[in-house]
């Protein structure tokens, strides 16, 4: 969320930095509204004055044993302005939150400026020497998958819906692994290890921006009005709301696995097949609560946090700088990574890295006690995938394939699987780990 001061003291200043994101962005509707509350506030304090004049003529009058009926009735008309007025000023207040909470944040100066996803920037590449491996003509994971015997999509969409899919045998294995791969790189980096919830409240997905802006793309229990969660960014920057940390607490670092879910209502038709859109997959997440002036260094640790699980995997990727038209809600900078994918020919993302500055921090309240001046000042907050579980699974069977139907399992990962072994085959329509 904005800073309604902010956005009071340069209004032009922030509506140039929406419209760097969208043309159509300002937030003149809400400095209307503001002007109109602040109108109101005026108009209060006078009222309240004279109801106090009001208040002591009344008492000096029955002193002298007057009759005080007429400043009675003009105090009563005086309160009962004032109570229409704190009415008047709580629906305003609705309106401009309102209002703010679908405003989204200002990029960085640095962010690239640009339209949509063609105008993202590649900053970084890594592992080309890795590409040579790949077999001249390689199948997408879906095909390797199901001849392996480990996906099976037609028995998930048998139990739930298109979307969903059913990881068998050494294909749970591998997503069991790489979650134990994933957690214990992020806990040699400094992350703590978090189990949360999957399901949370209202104001957790209003406190990292998925509500109200993202409402239809989310799966929810109606009759207790909770969310699955999209992404484990929600409860893990969510177990501080409303608290006060203390400055020495800070950085917080924070890494969970679980199952995500999303309708991805406006995303029909779109890489749909196989493991790379799901309605429910599996995610490492990291998030930082941060000290506002560790911003720039915290980022570039988050992304280097997240890289190391593909370096270690020996995948392909690239680093892409997202511009301002292609940049996330809530993100005032965001990095996001792409494996490559060579039956496809293309790199897919794997994770985004983004920062928000404060705007999570004002939804969600998110405070720590400055140490020099001792105020409550808002934190700062960081998240991204480290990783997606099901796309590495897919970049793993693309990148690794072999001659003979087998899968070659990266060295990293064969002491998280069974037997440890060397690689995945087929063999006579039953599919052991070799």
């Amino acid at each position: 969320m904005l800073d309604i001061r902010r956005i009071r003291q340069e209004p032009e200043l922030i509506n140039a930095a929406l419209q760097r994101r969208n043309p159509t962005l300002s937030v003149d509707p809400i400095l209307a509204l503001d002007v109109e509350r602040r109108k109101l506030l005026q108009e209060e304090e006078t009222l309240r004055s004279e109801r106090n004049q009001l208040t002591k003529q009344v008492a000096e009058l029955k002193k002298n044993g007057h009759d005080a009926t007429e400043p009675l009735a003009q105090s009563k008309a005086v309160g009962d302005r004032i109570k229409r007025i704190e009415q008047e000023k709580e629906a305003l207040d609705h309106q401009q939150n309102t209002l703010l909470l679908t405003i989204p944040n200002i990029p960085l100066d640095s962010t690239p400026t640009g339209s949509s996803a063609e105008e993202n920037r590649v900053i970084k590449t890594w592992g080309d020497d890795f590409k040579s491996r790949t077999l001249a003509n390689p199948k997408p994971h879906w095909e390797i998958g199901d001849h392996l015997g480990i996906l099976d999509f037609e028995r998930g969409v048998k139990v739930a819906k298109s979307r969903f899919s059913v990881y068998r045998g050494v294909g749970s294995q591998l997503a069991r692994g790489l979650v134990g791969l994933m957690l214990d790189l992020h806990a040699h980096h400094g992350y703590e290890e978090i189990l949360p919830p999957y399901l949370v409240n209202r104001a957790a997905m209003q406190g990292t921006g998925q509500l109200p802006k993202f409402e239809e793309d989310m799966f929810k229990t109606a009759q207790d009005d909770l969310f699955l969660i999209p992404t484990a960014e929600v409860p893990l920057t969510n177990l501080y709301r409303d608290e006060l940390l203390e400055e020495a607490a800070l950085p917080v670092q924070l890494t969970a696995y679980t199952p995500c879910f999303r309708r991805e209502a406006g995303s029909a038709g779109q890489d749909t097949r196989g493991l790379i859109r799901q309605h429910q997959f599996d995610k490492v997440e990291l998030v930082m609560l941060i000290h506002p002036a560790q911003a720039a260094a915290a980022h570039e640790k988050l992304i280097a946090d997240a890289e190391r699980v593909l370096q270690v995997l020996e995948l392909p990727y690239r680093l892409l700088e997202l511009c301002t038209g292609d940049l996330g809600f809530g993100a005032a900078r965001c990095v996001d990574i792409e494996v490559w994918m060579p039956a496809q020919g293309v790199y897919r993302e794997i994770s985004s890295c983004s920062y928000f500055g404060d705007f999570q921090a004002r939804r969600a309240n998110l405070k720590y006690r400055d140490r020099e001046t001792g105020k409550p000042t808002y934190l700062h907050t960081l998240n991204g995938s480290g990783l997606a579980v099901g796309r590495t699974i897919a970049a793993i069977l693309e990148n690794y394939q072999a001659h003979d139907n087998e899968v070659i399992v990266p060295a990293a990962l064969k002491p998280y699987l069974r037997n440890n072994p060397e690689v995945l085959r087929c063999l006579d329509d039953a599919c052991p780990v070799a």
